[in-house]
């Protein structure tokens, strides 16, 4: 068969089989993180300022300081708002181009048939739903994509430059291509910006550099001073988009909220022993891909004793990684690339997450090629055929069973509980998920569970007074949200929802410092604004609520139903104080985000009443006594219009 044409055949089977794999996954909701980088994320609203769309998120979600993750997110909004299978589509499609990209590298450096085996095991594997079919994980399939492309052109590269033969004393199965120098340097400049993208995509893409000159010091140049000298420019160029990286870093507080990196409050030691039990993880899922866990939670090493025999694998597979590297062989790279890609989650301490099975989205790429050499050693073609069909057609069946788990909030966490039972915070996830699902029985019940795995668990306690405030049971709201403030003093929506409890149970000057200080904590969300705003009119400070409305509305870090209550509370005030025509836009406002507001209608029909323009007003409550026939004194005012205007 022509090279190419066989080319063209292996891209339709990784990209068939990368659609029947995730198949399923279009109609996956948005969980967890998902709800704060996509539902709630204001800087995806609109495309435009695209400054405004890069800059990202302010607040510790999953895509603040990487603009590019959050790009694709405003595009696809742009597109489809929050339908989620918009979200799911670009996913797919990034993986299957990653998929591609991965076999045009190996297919350059071993060959075709090792190239296609990679890559179909490796977008087949169940370990990669995680980055797939959780949608705000698109941040690790998008970086690691760049990561590839970095070093794709760094390949094509060398091929088309004068020393690309040397490539071949290391890989038998090389393609050759004619020297040509302005080539190669074309491919170096594409490689280098690929780099860039990353480094806006996520904080992994940092070895990058590092990745790609080892790869030239042990394949390509010998020596690493010899790197050096052939491709400086090049080098410079890599190591410049570091300076992109850590400028990303720097503006967003360099600590992902304080939950990773050296600056938060945990040991670092603490930590990296949590790691040889991730990596023993990881390469057992590896091989054996069940169960898996959406969240395994946090944990710590009480004892060294509980690590030897993951600790003992994790070194020798270092040691045989070294010895490999300086007999310069294939094998060691491939080790290199899979600590290499886990080095930055692995070495960075983190307050949570120790186990995450996203993070091996690109370093499978490792094992799976060295199962394509071993196969392709081992078996005759037919049997290595019959093999690789039943290895990626079983992957792709437990994938397509892995998909069914997302299929729903609660099945995601409730899976994930059958998996890790003394996980809290898996099972708070569960509890927000049953309150979504109208089952606030078993929210309750879910919360907790929680709280008595961790009774330190602050959001717990704030989470499950929001759910006993919404059941109108103020007393015991009160005493989890004053729970929560003991374990967190400066907890802003326990500050508000405290305030909120007290309000309702007329403790209006309590209420007020709560809120007040929900202000302080939280200056820039609307929320806390309105709330204020409604203990300031209970206590009879009418004006200083309106201004704490005002604002309200000119924070855009706020949800549209927040922004509707904020207009229709200024425009009730506004007309009560003999200003309709200042309450009349507001109640217009609150009329083009719920039309069908019976109230809305009517109050703005008075309005208009007031300011003589009857025909207005007459539409008004005929579209509130539409929508309410007994709203009361609709009727009695539309006969008053009516008889105005008869006159």
């Amino acid at each position: 068969m022509r090279p190419r044409l066989a080319a063209r055949l292996a891209l339709l089977a990784i990209g068939g089989v990368a659609l029947l794999a995730y198949h399923n996954s279009f109609g996956v909701p948005f969980v967890f993180d998902d709800a704060s980088s996509i539902v709630t994320n204001p800087t995806i609203r609109r495309l435009w300022p695209l400054t405004d769309v890069l800059a990202g998120p302010a607040t510790n979600v999953t895509a603040q300081g990487r603009p590019l993750l959050n790009l694709s997110l405003a595009l696809n909004y742009a597109a489809g708002g929050t339908a989620v299978a918009g979200y799911h589509v670009v996913n797919l499609l990034i993986h299957a181009v990653a998929g591609l990209v991965l076999f045009g590298i190996v297919r350059r450096l071993v060959g075709a048939r090792v190239a296609l085996a990679t890559a179909l095991i490796w977008v087949a594997h169940p370990l990669q739903t995680e980055s797939v079919t959780y949608t705000i994980q698109r941040t690790e399939a998008l970086m690691a994509l760049f990561y590839l492309l970095t070093f794709y052109g760094f390949v094509r590269a060398v091929q088309a430059s004068s020393e690309g033969g040397d490539l071949s004393r290391h890989f038998p199965g090389v393609m050759r291509e004619p020297g040509r120098p302005g080539r190669a340097g074309w491919w170096l400049g594409c490689s280098v910006v690929a780099c860039a993208a990353g480094m806006a995509t996520k904080e992994v893409m940092a070895t990058t550099p590092l990745m790609v000159l080892l790869f030239d010091r042990t394949f390509v140049a010998g020596r690493l001073r010899e790197a050096w000298r052939l491709r400086r420019g090049y080098y410079l160029g890599l190591v410049g988009t570091w300076l992109l990286l850590a400028w990303l870093v720097f503006r967003t507080g360099g600590n992902r909220g304080g939950s990773v990196g050296f600056g938060v409050d945990v040991a670092p030691w603490d930590y990296w022993l949590t790691q040889f039990k991730a990596v023993a993880q990881y390469l057992r899922l590896t091989l054996w891909p069940q169960p898996l866990v959406f969240e395994y939670g946090s944990f710590w090493i009480e004892r060294l004793g509980g690590i030897v025999v993951e600790a003992l694998l994790v070194f020798s597979l270092l040691a045989a990684t070294i010895a490999g590297l300086w007999r310069r062989a294939w094998w060691g790279f491939l080790g290199a690339w899979f600590f290499g890609v886990l080095a930055p989650t692995s070495l960075a301490p983190g307050t949570t997450q120790m186990i995450v099975e996203h993070r091996m989205y690109l370093a499978l790429a490792a094992p799976c090629l060295a199962l394509a050499v071993g196969l392709e050693a081992a078996l005759r073609p037919r049997a290595r055929m019959a093999v690789l069909v039943a290895l990626v057609g079983g992957l792709t069946l437990r994938t397509i069973a892995r998909n069914e788990d997302y299929r729903t909030e609660v099945a995601l966490w409730r899976d994930t509980i059958a998996q890790r039972p003394a996980n809290p915070l898996a099972h708070f996830m569960l509890a927000s998920a049953w309150e979504r699902a109208g089952q606030p029985g078993r929210a309750q019940a879910s919360y907790e569970e929680a709280l008595r795995l961790k009774p330190d668990f602050s959001i717990g306690h704030e989470n499950l007074g929001e759910l006993l405030l919404r059941q109108s049971r103020p007393a015991e709201a009160i005493a989890s949200f004053e729970a929560a403030l003991r374990l967190q003093p400066e907890f802003a929506d326990a500050h508000m929802n405290l305030g909120n409890a007290l309000l309702f149970t007329g403790h209006v000057a309590e209420a007020l410092a709560h809120l007040a200080t929900a202000v302080r904590l939280n200056p820039d969300l609307a929320e806390p604004r309105y709330n204020l705003g409604q203990a300031l009119a209970a206590a009879g400070r009418r004006e200083a609520a309106q201004v704490e409305w005002v604002a309200a509305l000119a924070r855009p870090a706020g949800s549209p139903e927040v922004h509707r209550a904020a207009h229709a509370q200024l425009a009730d005030a506004l007309a009560l104080s003999g200003r309709p025509a200042a309450a009349v836009p507001h109640y217009e406002a609150v009329l083009r985000m719920r039309p069908d507001d019976a109230a809305a209608h009517h109050n703005l029909g008075s309005a208009l009443f007031e300011l003589g323009r009857l025909g207005e007003a007459a539409r008004h409550y005929e579209s509130a006594l539409r929508l309410a026939p007994d709203f009361p004194g609709a009727r009695e005012h539309l006969a008053l219009v009516r008889a105005r205007l008869k006159n």
